[in-house]
């Protein structure tokens, strides 16, 4: 059945407008080439998009032919603005950027763990509140958060945890009651999977696992180029994975004695205590990622090696099971590593499993969830104004956490 013309003009249009953003501004001659469509279809939609202010002409092209200039058509990027939220235990960072991507103004905000529930929730409002004025958006139109935690796949609703501040779910329910914004929140090691599958390491990737390395751990899979999160949004928790060298069992409601006991930040820091490394802890990051650092600086090679087979077992389990062909080892810790630490987890990963599978080191370090939050809340924005005569379809509100587990 061929579709109506008001459908063909959203389909249309929304090509156009992904052909605008993806490659920047374009000739309407351009468009007509990329598109496939007819000369007098892309006129019309060029008029179209540009009388409902998405596009704008933002300059010329061909004058070094005879004959009139082309007029390069550009998204209109201040029709929209957008803000990221990286909510961790410890405090909150924001960014707030244009329908672009492009970032005008960010900021972040230590929380301490002494600091009350309301106190901390006002806070963090004020945080975003200040940082999109300096960015001179008067109204916020999508807001992409990324928590810990298990957030229900059907009501969307961050669940409480016993390991995470109360603060965390008190935060996003009061975004979402004072925003006049759509608000989409989502595990944070999920965002950063995404980010580093479009712009980190597993660019060129469609199915990989991402291992969250940082105070704790987490994992997420991409399978044939979809994010799974999981009957009950908790796909990837792989804090509670029973494995080896951990002394004990993990239970429903606690990590301790799983993966966690061996991957998280605190087993981190242990391990190379044992091997004599230390670092200033009052210095700049996570201290588990500052002692990985000055590890591969200094060739500590047997405190590397020990870390490697730690994080291998998890890797087995992981890849024995979805025989995903690539890990990457994310968050400040994986970051930290780099080719250093994930060669050492490829060739123990090898002699542990037949399933050949690459390891990468993550490129984008802890910035991936503020990463991953933008694009989400770019997608929420561009999925209403892309296709304005089209119903906007309802943000899914859902996650890879569970409860108990604090991995930020």
């Amino acid at each position: 059945m061929p579709a109506s013309p008001s459908t063909a003009r959203v389909i249309n249009d929304r090509l156009a407008l992904q052909l605008l953003q993806r490659e920047g501004p374009l000739t309407a001659g351009q468009l007509k080439t990329m598109t496939g469509l007819s000369r007098p279809t892309v006129a019309d939609l060029v008029e179209r998009l540009q009388g409902s202010g998405l596009i704008q002409v933002v300059g010329e092209t061909g004058a070094e032919r005879r004959g009139p200039n082309a007029r390069v058509y550009g998204i209109v990027a201040d029709r929209a603005h957008l803000a990221a939220l990286d909510v961790r235990t410890h405090g909150v960072s924001v960014v707030v950027a244009d329908l672009l991507g492009v970032t005008l103004a960010e900021a972040s905000l230590p929380i301490s763990s002494d600091t009350g529930t309301e106190p901390a929730v006002e806070q963090a409002v004020a945080l975003l509140e200040r940082t999109a004025r300096e960015a001179g958006a008067a109204r916020l139109h999508s807001v992409g958060i990324g928590a810990p935690g298990l957030i229900d796949p059907v009501s969307g609703e961050l669940r409480d945890s016993s390991g995470l501040p109360a603060w965390h779910r008190r935060l996003v329910a009061e975004l979402q009651q004072r925003l006049p914004a759509r608000v989409v929140v989502e595990n944070e090691t999920n965002l950063a999977a995404v980010a580093e599958q479009r712009a980190g390491a597993a660019r060129d990737r469609d199915t990989f696992v991402f291992l969250w390395l940082g105070h704790g751990v987490g994992a997420a899979l991409f399978l044939d180029g979809r994010l799974r999160r999981g009957a009950s949004g908790g796909a990837g928790e792989i804090g509670f994975l029973p494995v080896p060298g951990t002394g004990g069992l993990p239970s429903a409601v606690d990590c301790g004695g799983g993966f966690h006991s061996l991957a998280g930040s605190a087993a981190v820091c242990a391990l190379a205590e044992e091997h004599g490394i230390r670092v200033d802890r009052g210095g700049q990051g996570p201290a588990a990622a500052a002692l990985v650092r000055t590890a591969v600086a200094a060739g500590h090679d047997d405190f590397l090696d020990a870390l490697a087979h730690r994080l291998s077992l998890g890797a087995a389990a992981v890849a024995s099971v979805l025989d995903p062909g690539c890990v990457v080892l994310g968050g400040e810790v994986g970051h930290a590593g780099g080719t250093d630490l994930a060669a050492r987890v490829e060739s123990r990963l090898a002699a542990l499993t037949p399933l050949r599978t690459q390891v990468r080191a993550g490129e984008l370090g802890g910035s991936a969830v503020l990463h991953g939050a933008l694009l989400t809340a770019r997608e929420a924005a561009q999925e209403e104004l892309f296709a304005p005569n089209a119903r906007p379809a309802e943000p899914r509100l859902t996650s890879a956490g569970a409860p108990g587990t604090a991995r930020t």
